[in-house]
């Protein structure tokens, strides 16, 4: 079974792609706190040393220390090493956390149709993880602008024969056709009754059925 952190990197659920060279850069510390133990800071607020050849998955101890410009208080308990912070972790890399552990900026106006979309993610601040804590990554388009999927069918079902479903959806150019041929003498009524059934006719903008 391949250990080798690389290999997670084809994973399809995480889709992760190149890293946005103009997202959040990893040395900010606007948001870290400020007169607090250093042992009580945020993951985002420390520098780990990580051993890029551990396995894949498996926890580890890293030893970690506050970012530059961090002010925080040593706990006057410990004697030596005083700045040094230990954080347990699981071994991998920012990109390959699970969806829960990181957020990504929503994007509106994407294409259904081409399902995903690339947008920067960022994991959260308790979460612990080797590489860029900002990343490029693939996400599904799942934006709507209230077409509801129910009433859609029902107005094709009933006046799609003068083009009113294909109006609705904001296809207005295939609606006038539709309008002036009487629906293709009913044969492409049934055809787009068939596909919002199937949900393969949808908005024009590219959003999705409620």
């Amino acid at each position: 079974m391949p250990t080798k952190l690389e290999k997670i990197s084809s994973d399809t659920d995480r889709s992760a792609v190149t890293i946005n060279s103009n997202s959040k850069s990893s040395s900010d510390t606007s948001h870290c706190p400020n007169d607090t133990l250093c042992t009580d800071l945020p993951n985002s607020c420390l520098q780990c040393t990580y051993n890029p050849q551990c396995v894949y998955g498996a926890e580890i101890n890293v030893t970690c220390l506050p970012k530059t410009n961090v002010n925080c208080h040593v706990d006057k308990l410990k004697t030596a090493n005083q700045n040094e912070i230990k954080r347990s972790m699981i071994c991998r890399y920012c990109y390959q956390t699970e969806r829960w552990e990181h957020n990504c900026e929503q994007k509106g106006g994407c294409n259904s149709i081409d399902s995903q979309y690339k947008t920067n993610c960022t994991v959260h601040p308790e979460m612990l993880c080797m590489g860029h804590r900002t990343f490029m990554k693939k996400i599904p388009c799942n934006w709507t602008q209230g077409y509801r999927w129910a009433t859609t069918l029902m107005v094709s079902i009933t006046l799609g024969g003068f083009g009113a479903d294909r109006f609705f959806l904001g296809h207005w150019q295939e609606g006038i056709g539709k309008l002036f041929s009487f629906g293709g003498l009913g044969v492409w009524t049934l055809i787009d009754v068939l596909l919002i059934s199937l949900h393969y006719l949808g908005p024009a903008d590219g959003s999705l059925y409620i």
